[in-house]
């Protein structure tokens, strides 16, 4: 997928055990790739408070456009 820190990203799935649902639109804040591809998200809410950061794989999460 080859995201870069700093991208804006979009939820593709729920994850109810971080309080995120569909949709949601976070920022990629770190890059994985051993042992495999993934990605450190952080969520904010309206105020720029972080509600989550979570390491995401390529597949829960698309570039947002």
């Amino acid at each position: 997928m080859n995201l870069k820190v700093n991208d804006t990203v979009q939820l593709l799935v729920d994850l109810p055990e971080h309080l995120l649902s569909k949709g949601a639109v976070g920022v990629v804040v770190m890059e994985y790739d051993d042992p495999t591809e993934a990605y450190e998200v952080e969520f904010c809410d309206e105020h720029g408070d972080t509600t989550a950061q979570v390491a995401l794989l390529p597949t829960q999460i698309a570039l947002q456009s």
